[in-house]
């Protein structure tokens, strides 16, 4: 085999190792940051429904006070 053939197969080998290494990098770190980003999102999604529901509390102690001063 000729040398020149040689080392264009041992370059594409390498090209394609490289390019598969990368993509399997590129994917797990992609992966880690998408969890990353949901756990924050389900934190602020928590923050949201809490804050709903102490708004609904709020409300009913707000109409329990005007209940009671317009009893007093």
């Amino acid at each position: 085999m000729d040398n020149t053939v040689l080392i264009a197969l041992i370059a594409a080998a390498g090209t394609i190792i490289s390019g598969v290494l990368s993509a399997l990098i590129s994917n797990r770190i992609t992966t880690y940051r998408i969890g990353i980003l949901e756990k924050k999102v389900e934190k602020h999604n928590n923050l949201i429904e809490r804050t709903y529901k102490i708004e609904g509390e709020i409300e009913t102690i707000q109409h329990d006070i005007r209940a009671l001063q317009k009893g007093a």
